[in-house]
């Protein structure tokens, strides 16, 4: 790790830059920490520090650990100050990752608060809380002191212990602020309370002003009611706008979290179709219309059935019986409905995702499918996932239908049943009309609420066989443990070491990597050889941590890769796959793909691995537009794009796989002299690659595998001969063997000594 140090190539029309660039270390190590500007920090990430202590602690720093890299005097300053919860670590901004903020920064030869701002600026504060914003590329070369504090343990709860993963994400944002909870349920009882009102003046009308015609009394109910209406309209408004607002800020930090965490999925680990993985977390689109829909206030408005019935047998007495006996019947048949729901709708959303895998591996092999007429295959498989579909949505349907239509005939025979009551209660004498025909308005409000849960519990099954989807993305592992103490090394590797490592995928007996010790050091320029399936690109995945050995150790300098943070991984090591992806936006953006790049660093880039080339085919030069994936460009022109990403972050470690192998001749040899003047002289590079001239021009090992072993090592000049040699050898003997001169396969052979 490099804290103070910035690794720029310098290349002899660059020494007045790399001049430059070393009185900028210079100051940055003879800079003090000042006190105000760590306190602001500290202030942001809520530790809470007495300023006096602060200041004390930073001028203690600074007199026993002069010279030193900023990162440890920090860690000087906070063992002073007995946080035990905080650790710190200097990183480079371009590698940097800006969620992480805020942290200091050394700029404009001074350390400043940063902290992200809107259009992709940052606000720099200074010492004196002077705030200023800026564009990202003035922190190019920057140094930023990150300090990471370990979470607090949270007490146990319901949450916690038990249920689904997805679920307890969404309750617990649903319930982070509980203050909307009193604000809905008053609103949501005086909405029902004023619903009375509709019952009680049906009831004056019929009993006292139709029998006397009093118009007065009639046009003073009307004006109550009109006040009733304007109230209840105000307070279903309001209540509406906080269950949205509420389901808004859910489904914004929910999706936030989901997707962070497909982001830091193990990459060994994860599902291998993508388009399974992509329905899975869209699941969340359907948990998010089911908050934002009517069924809450279905759902709210339910518990307030009884109050109803109870005031139906306030004012009709025997009248309440009829509503309380069909309640629970109408409740049994919802709960009966969602549980034969519950496994077409699990079977469904299985087909369902299985199509959209389908759809996605189809769009992306469009042109394999047709080079090899293969579309009818495909068109099978997409009938057949369609035709079950629609199968269990038919059943689906058919459940969902007998459950409406049977509670609604259960709502017609509680309205009939309470008039017949009702008019014997009458004809007692201990009911008027008006009472009847305000009973029967509030059994409406009795059997609604019932009625429309039975609709709404096809939706519900919807949305817990989503929630299932996403929890078995969330139950995936990550690259790192949410729990994990992690180690921020202040020191820069000066080698990467495998241990006893072992590696084979998830559910496959067949083990591609099985290396018993290896160690690459500061200074080696590496080629990695051997035939296709040998583990080479396998070894950089392992040796790059995305994926994760079965077994072994990976050491990056003096720690466990796997136990050091992300970030500081990220500062130190760089990685060019195979086949690189490019990313909707354009050539710019993709190049930048890490951070920001001033436009002076992003051309040299350009120019050197001729990039500019491609710019220069396009009128929009740098901001030529690309699609998704990179389609419209060669796989060349790629693999130079994912080049200068590597280029740009300027590691301390370079793996690199194939990078000449889509490349011709003259743009290999320019990414070669490329290479030599960007790589430092204690940087380690690590080039798998099929072109044993390529390993003559760069290396200065050479490693050979073969069955995911590595079985020769030693300098070029030793190993590159065995390997030509066996080739030769290889060759001759799958040679086939020349045949006298005349010869025809099932003819006459006529050779020289042939005499008929």
């Amino acid at each position: 790790m490099t804290h103070a140090i910035n690794r720029e190539p310098v290349p002899p029309a660059a020494m007045a830059e790399g001049t430059e660039h070393d009185a900028d270390t210079a100051q940055l190590l003879q800079q003090p920490i000042p006190a105000p500007a760590l306190k602001l920090l500290l202030d942001r990430l809520k530790v809470s520090v007495e300023m006096g202590a602060l200041h004390h602690a930073c001028e203690q720093a600074q007199q026993t650990l002069p010279a030193t890299p900023p990162a440890q005097r920090a860690a000087f300053i906070f063992k002073a100050l007995q946080l035990k919860r905080v650790q710190v670590v200097a990183l480079r901004w371009r590698r940097f990752d800006q969620r992480q903020l805020p942290a200091l920064v050394f700029c404009q030869n001074r350390w400043q608060l940063v902290e992200r701002a809107e259009d992709g600026r940052v606000t720099l504060t200074d010492a004196q809380g002077h705030s200023e914003q800026h564009k990202e590329a003035i922190l190019e070369t920057a140094t930023v002191l990150w300090l990471r504090t370990a979470p607090q343990q949270e007490s146990a709860s319901v949450f916690s212990l038990r249920g689904n993963i997805a679920a307890r994400l969404v309750w617990g944002e649903i319930f982070k602020s509980r203050r909307w909870v009193g604000d809905v349920m008053i609103a949501t009882l005086l909405v029902n309370v004023l619903a009375i009102s509709t019952s009680l003046f049906a009831m004056q009308v019929y009993d006292r002003v139709v029998p006397t015609l009093a118009y007065a009394t009639l046009w003073t109910l009307v004006m109550g009611m009109a006040i009733v209406v304007g109230l209840d309209w105000v307070l279903k408004s309001v209540r509406a706008r906080i269950l949205d607002s509420v389901a808004s800020e859910v489904d914004k930090a929910v999706s936030q979290q989901v997707f962070d965490h497909v982001l830091r999925l193990q990459l060994d680990t994860r599902p291998r179709s993508l388009g399974t993985l992509a329905a899975q977390v869209g699941g969340l689109d359907a948990v998010r219309q089911f908050f934002s829909s009517g069924v809450i206030f279905v759902l709210v408005d339910m518990p307030f059935a009884l109050m109803f019935i109870g005031f139906i047998a306030l004012i009709g007495g025997h009248i309440g019986w009829v509503y309380l006996l069909l309640l629970p019947v109408a409740a049994m048949l919802g709960w009966v409905t969602q549980l034969r729901l519950r496994r077409l709708m699990q079977q469904q959303m299985m087909r369902a995702n299985e199509r959209q895998g389908l759809l996605v591996d189809v769009i992306q092999g469009t042109e394999s499918i047709r080079a090899n007429n293969a579309g009818w295959r495909f068109s099978e498989q997409w009938q057949a996932l369609t035709a079950s579909i629609a199968r269990y949505s038919i059943q689906q349907k058919a459940i969902s239908n007998l459950a409406t239509v049977t509670t609604g005939s259960l709502s017609t025979i509680a309205y009939i049943s309470a008039l017949v009551v009702g008019v014997s209660q009458i004809e007692a004498g201990n009911l008027s009309m008006g009472a009847l025909i305000a009973c029967s308005i509030l059994g409406g409000r009795v059997i609604a609420p019932i009625a429309q849960s039975v609709q709404y519990l096809a939706q519900w099954q919807n949305i817990a066989q989503s929630l299932q989807l996403v929890n078995q993305v969330l139950k995936l592992n990550t690259e790192r443990r949410p729990d994990q103490q992690l180690l921020m090394p202040d020191q820069a590797p000066e080698h990467i070491e495998l241990e006893g490592v072992r590696f084979s995928y998830a559910d496959s007996p067949v083990q591609q990597l099985n290396i018993d010790h290896l160690r690459l050091n500061a200074g080696d320029r590496i080629a990695l050889l051997g035939p296709i399936g040998s583990g080479k690109s396998t070894l950089l995945k392992v040796l790059a941590g995305l994926y994760r050995p079965t077994a072994g150790r990976v050491r990056l300098g003096n720690a466990d890769l796997w136990e050091i943070d992300p970030n500081v991984v990220a500062d130190q090591v760089a990685y060019l796959p195979q086949a690189v992806h490019l990313f909707k936006g354009t050539l710019r953006s993709n190049l930048a793909l890490s951070g920001a790049v001033s436009d002076s660093r992003l051309l040299q880039v350009a120019r050197q691995l001729g990039i500019d080339r491609i710019a220069d085919d396009n009128p929009h030069s740098m901001d030529l537009a690309i699609s998704e994936g990179g389609e419209g460009l060669s796989g060349g022109q790629r693999q130079l794009v994912g080049l200068g990403r590597v280029f740009l972050a300027q590691p301390k470690i370079w793996l690199l796989d194939e990078p000449t192998a889509s490349l011709d001749n003259d743009s290999a040899q320019q990414v070669v002299q490329a290479l030599k003047a960007h790589v430092q002289p204690q940087d380690i590079l690590l080039i798998a690659t099929h072109r044993p001239a390529l390993a003559s021009q760069l290396a200065n090992r050479v490693l050979l595998m073969q069955g995911g072993e590595v079985i020769a090592d030693g300098k070029p000049e030793q190993v590159l001969p065995q390997i030509m040699a066996t080739q030769s050898r290889h060759a001759t003997r799958n040679k086939p063997p020349q045949m006298p001169e005349g010869y025809r396969p099932g003819g006459l052979n006529k050779g020289p000594n042939h005499v008929i």
